[in-house]
């Protein structure tokens, strides 16, 4: 089980870092041409969208999922919160 906990977060990791990267950080470094939201409320939306396109989808689509846990990690990053370690009991 460890071993395929430590995969999907490796693997969601790579994934969220090379977005990142196509997209010139545009999450936490937001152009705000249309939209003069920052970061962390652009990506409060982004979350907000993804959530709505699965509550309304037939099916959980994995890019889905992947998505939302990349804005997640993302807003995440946004409020400096790195270290989870105090959250341990």
């Amino acid at each position: 089980m460890k071993q395929k906990i430590c995969s999907v977060f490796d693997s969601l990791r790579d994934l969220v870092l090379e977005k990142n990267r196509r997209y010139g950080n545009a999450a936490l470094k937001p152009m705000q041409i249309f939209s003069k939201a920052e970061a962390d409320e652009g990506i409060k939306i982004r979350i907000d969208d993804k959530i709505n396109r699965i509550i309304y989808s037939d099916t959980i689509r994995r890019n889905d999922l992947a998505d939302l846990i990349g804005y997640l990690a993302l807003y995440c990053v946004a409020q400096d919160w790195t270290d989870f370690s105090d959250l341990l009991d």
